[in-house]
């Protein structure tokens, strides 16, 4: 069965995998067995709405968020959880979730050592909440689904930032609403500076530039269409919420910070040839460069890139594209530079792995029959501790995609901690995957073994698909990591 097929089925003992195709956002009541209930209508046919002529507008850079308090060890932030109305489709406007009401999220830029706390308003008409992806944080501040903050009030979460420089995100995880509010808008980066950043001299300041790639579908009036029944439909491509915008650049080095920030798209980026230089992955800067001609990003992952466009001629231009999707971003050389960074031959040496402890299973599926979405064949129950761990131990996870004969992909988020990916079919990693990692794309039949160390921090921790569609209807389990015994 079609992958797309699938997910435009109806569905049955209350684990359906589609919900109305509707532009109200309204909370999904919870029914038995842990999915939304919905009823079931087929999603409506959307005319799709005229992108306009590629290139014709700037590349927006998420502006930086100022905090609004400084202390000895602690900067402080607040962001309203909101609307925003935001020109995405030349001359028309779209109504899009925001942090802060900017027309894209602002980018919170941490220093590892220093403690961040974000007070959240929620100025919404439902429940939110907000996970910091990839932060290595106390259970209370890590976003559990079922944690929320309701409309009217606020949350303080606090962020000790004790982990090496990382290009990590935020966005939404409240249950059955996670998919939409990200696909909404609810999503932002969260960089932590390095110690050891400075000294590396790779590109920084304003040639240390996030991008946000997603997809979406608008209708002809320019609104954003919530289409869970059928993302395969959703045909603009984002790049921080602009559909092909162009972005002046200097003759040298850039340092890129690539997000997929889609619900469910897979992205394989190149630069038309282009040496992308990858220094980074989801947990921060690899042991050394690799030079690559595409990377391939599922949801939530992430990659760091160094573009040298120093052999350029001004009025060349670099066309940074999606395999199928096509161009997501030009880049014009406007002007030659002198260039005081590098890409230096070491970047950040990998510590020993610890010895394993334990060995565990997780197999992702969706059952053909219910459409139930399944770890180990359980949909997740926040009152149900799927794994329980020792505080320090070091584990072995075979993650395996069980959906091979319906042809799904999924991609497998660890909350609390980083791994290390040790082999895929038990074959080497792939270049880029040699780096610490929170997130890891899983293709159909495919299982992929990583080692993490779960230190520090107490409590109840979520493990899921980070296609959200399917860990909204069930992909997900929870871990409590415990004290150790005397």
């Amino acid at each position: 069965m079609h992958r797309r097929t699938l997910l435009s089925l109806g569905g049955a003992a209350g684990a359906a995998l589609v919900i109305p195709a509707a532009e109200t956002i309204t909370p999904a009541a919870a029914a038995p067995g842990g999915a939304p209930a919905h009823h079931h209508r087929p999603p409506h046919p959307v005319r799709s709405a005229a992108t306009g002529e590629p290139f014709t507008r700037p590349l927006v850079v998420p502006p930086v968020l100022r905090p609004v308090a400084v202390t000895a060890d602690t900067d402080h932030y607040r962001l309203d959880v909101t609307t925003a109305d935001i020109e995405i489709i030349p001359g028309l406007t779209s109504r899009m979730l925001s942090y802060g009401g900017y027309p894209v999220n602002p980018t919170i830029r941490a220093r590892q050592g220093r403690r961040v706390r974000v007070t959240y308003r929620n100025r919404l008409d439902q429940p939110v909440n907000v996970h910091l992806h990839g932060g290595h944080v106390a259970a209370q501040h890590d976003g559990h689904p079922m944690d929320l903050i309701q409309p009217g009030e606020e949350r303080v979460y606090e962020y000790p930032n004790q982990q090496a420089g990382a290009s990590l995100w935020y966005h939404d995880h409240s249950h059955h609403t996670e998919s939409e509010h990200v696909y909404r808008g609810l999503y932002g980066f969260y960089l932590i500076e390095g110690s050891d950043e400075a000294a590396l001299r790779l590109p920084s300041g304003p040639y240390d530039i996030p991008i946000a790639l997603r997809d979406s579908l608008f209708a002809e009036d320019g609104s954003l269409v919530w289409n869970q029944a059928d993302p395969f439909s959703r045909n603009t491509l984002l790049a921080n919420n602009r559909h092909q915008p162009y972005f002046p650049v200097a003759a040298r080095r850039y340092r890129l910070r690539l997000l997929n920030a889609s619900t469910h798209r897979t992205f394989e980026v190149n630069a038309g040839g282009a040496t992308l230089t990858q220094v980074g992955s989801d947990g921060g800067l690899l042991p050394a460069p690799v030079p690559r001609t595409s990377i391939l990003l599922g949801p939530a992952e992430r990659a760091e890139v160094v573009i040298d466009f120093s052999g350029y001629a001004v009025g060349d231009h670099v066309v940074l594209a999606d395999a199928t999707g096509g161009p997501l971003v030009r880049f014009d050389v406007v002007r030659r530079a002198t260039d005081p960074s590098c890409v230096p031959p070491q970047l950040r040496p990998l510590p020993t792995l610890p010895p394993a402890t334990a060995e565990r299973l997780f197999v992702m599926r969706v059952d053909p029959v219910t459409f139930a979405s399944l770890i180990n064949d359980k949909a997740f129950d926040p009152d149900r501790v799927d794994t329980t761990i020792t505080q320090g131990s070091t584990e072995i996870w075979k993650i395996v995609n069980g959906d091979a004969g319906l042809n799904l992909e999924h991609t497998f988020h660890m909350h609390l901690a980083q791994f290390r990916v040790l082999d895929r079919d038990g074959a080497p990693p792939a270049p880029g995957e040699s780096g610490w990692k929170d997130t890891i794309y899983v293709r159909p039949g495919e299982s992929v073994r990583v080692q993490a160390t779960f230190d520090g921090f107490l409590g109840r921790y979520l493990y899921h698909c980070h296609m959200l569609d399917h860990s909204a209807f069930g992909m997900m389990g929870q871990m409590e990591i415990v004290p150790r015994t005397s």
